[in-house]
């Protein structure tokens, strides 16, 4: 079974060297790029098993438990291709990407895989996975992976940190894939994790004290000095807000996935849902050819923010903000296939 074939010239960045027709460009670095020749489909023999790379496996799958999957993802794919062409003026305001904007993209050499992560989707455990891919046998048990080593910058390769030639051979010929989450969900995730633990104080310091002097009407000083009682409606008045967008841009973990990963501009190969996690990690490691001894991590799920703990949060959001706030993460809705939550009530 054979399905259309990635599209390389729509991700490519330009260097210096000049922009290639249809792709977005990147700010060229100021030391002068050199470009590592490899085989682009070559990796030691240890690495992966077999000769076809993860992206020849997915559009021209050799199995036909990997073919029936492959269909599913190409409708994603489509999904999201549709929706930046719909949604153009909205999705590519930005044409220049710069280094920083490839910062949440992991770069696998072994397997030829680029993963963008999004916080709150499984990102601690697939950063996990990545390091066990990328350690050449330091790990074997992605799970024997304390969580915050997983968030060291150090152990895992971004792609920004590569030359313009070297990031356009990855983007070309590598695999790249992402995970997303239903945008409100995630978000509730977000606030449940960041504001309403205690231990969360570089949060309360640096989000929660500017929210609460921002929204708050007679707030007590030690709120003000705290912050570590921000409520979900102040929280989402924070994020409605015009001054909040003009001053910063949104951390990671509440930032659109559209702003974090540029699907509008960068073309993804697969994309993996929370609400089928470790069906789509696992179609990912078989295609990266691992998927004989390593599974996608399996775990208790009884704090996981579900869509009835979301319905109960917006409760008390009045709608207006409800639709202000679907306004904020529309693009997400739209491009990954996600109702209308039924519990919204939009003006």
């Amino acid at each position: 079974m054979r399905l259309p074939l990635p599209r390389g010239g729509k991700e490519s960045l330009g260097g210096t060297g000049g922009l290639e027709r249809g792709g977005p460009r990147i700010a060229a670095p100021l030391r002068s790029p050199t470009v590592m020749r490899r085989n682009p489909f070559g990796v030691d023999i240890c690495c992966r098993k077999g000769s076809r790379s993860p992206l020849q496996e997915l559009y021209n799958p050799t199995q036909l438990e990997l073919s029936n999957t492959a269909v599913l993802h190409q409708m994603r794919r489509d999904q999201v291709t549709d929706t930046c062409r719909a949604n153009s003026a909205m999705s590519r305001k930005r044409r220049v990407l710069t280094p920083n904007d490839l910062k949440h993209l992991v770069v696998d050499e072994d397997h030829e895989l680029i993963y963008c992560y999004v916080p709150k989707v499984a990102c601690t455990n697939w950063k996990r996975l990545m390091m066990v891919l990328t350690g050449r046998g330091k790990y074997s048990d992605p799970m024997e992976i304390p969580a915050n080593e997983a968030h060291v910058s150090a152990n895992l390769k971004t792609l920004n940190q590569y030359s313009i030639p070297e990031i356009n051979h990855r983007l070309k010929s590598y695999m790249k894939f992402l995970f997303v989450r239903e945008p409100f969900e995630r978000l509730v995730s977000a606030y449940r994790n960041k504001f309403t633990q205690k231990y969360n104080t570089s949060f309360h310091k640096r989000y929660g004290t500017k929210i609460i002097k921002r929204q708050r009407k007679n707030a007590t000083q030690e709120a003000l000095r705290k912050g570590d009682d921000v409520k979900f409606e102040e929280f989402v008045a924070y994020l409605i807000d015009p001054h909040t967008q003009r001053e910063e841009p949104f951390n990671e973990h509440w930032q659109t996935v559209y702003s974090l990963c540029h699907p509008c501009h960068i073309h993804y190969d697969l994309v993996g849902k929370y609400e089928t996690l470790e069906e789509d990690s696992n179609y990912v490691l078989q295609l990266a050819g691992v998927g004989s001894y390593l599974k996608f991590p399996t775990y208790a799920k009884s704090t996981r923010t579900t869509d009835e703990m979301t319905t109960e949060f917006f409760q008390n959001i009045s709608s207006e903000h409800q639709t202000q706030l679907y306004e904020v993460y529309k693009l997400d809705f739209l491009m990954f296939n996600y109702s209308v939550p039924s519990y919204l009530k939009l003006e």
